[in-house]
């Protein structure tokens, strides 16, 4: 951004913000417009490609089995989808980074409901492309309210339709504020997933869905308890 120490004041007055997630996800956007209109044009620009290009369109849909993973978590244990089940509902939300304003927003949502979605016996998990250094810096920010997952090289996240390209105008421009998904993810392809959030019953298959190729919008943390409270509903 072109005045960092606003920006971070700004950002920090945001994640104190009440109300639902999305007020603060538009208040962010709004700040990245008049702090660096270059970002707000080049988000709007790959926005516009990806809705385009049908991105995220064959992910898993509403009534199918969520596809297994085997991926670590913040210590490096291995984690199977399979074991968060079972014990009632599953939430799986793809965020893109650390570095990403919008995802420590969504995160930081999930970490001040950690107690609701514990009272349902709703398992989160965040699966993000970055090595287990940076997903640490994740749980540790969240205080190991939900799970932090590495899907090293967007494997998982390839597998079932969700990975997309950054495209040279964006890398040149998070280049630029001090940025490394290189050094992040640990490659330098540029790829990122679209932030999603899949809903799952306790035998893993998808009672709910959000894959917005605008990754500044997310599934707001208070409908998805509503869902998680309903899949109880309905197990009762």
């Amino acid at each position: 951004m072109s005045d960092v120490q606003t920006f971070e004041k700004d950002f920090a007055r945001i994640c104190s913000m009440e109300g639902p997630l999305y007020i603060r996800l538009e208040a962010l956007t709004k700040i990245i417009s008049i702090h660096d209109p270059q970002f707000a044009d080049a988000y709007e620009d790959l926005i516009r490609q990806l809705r385009t290009a049908d991105a995220g369109v064959t992910a898993p849909q509403v009534g199918a089995a969520m596809p297994s993973f085997l991926l670590s978590d913040h210590n490096g244990h291995l984690v199977r989808l399979e074991s968060m089940l079972g014990k009632g509902p599953v939430v799986i939300s793809f965020n893109r980074g650390h570095w990403c304003e919008y995802c420590d927003l969504e995160l930081r949502a999930f970490a001040a409901a950690h107690a609701v979605f514990a009272r349902q016996g709703a398992c989160v998990a965040s699966i993000m492309p970055e090595r287990l250094e940076y997903i640490r810096k994740v749980s540790e920010r969240t205080n190991h309210a939900f799970l932090t997952l590495s899907d090293m090289d967007n494997s998982y996240a390839m597998e079932i339709g969700l990975v997309i390209w950054l495209g040279e105008r964006v890398q040149k421009l998070l280049s630029r504020s001090g940025l490394s998904l290189e050094k992040y993810q640990g490659n330098d392809s540029w790829f990122v997933p679209i932030p999603a959030t899949f809903v799952l019953d306790g035998k893993g298959v998808i009672v709910a869905r959000y894959v917005d190729p605008d990754f500044r919008t997310r599934m707001d943390v208070d409908k998805i308890v509503a869902i998680v409270s309903s899949v109880n509903g309905r197990n009762s």
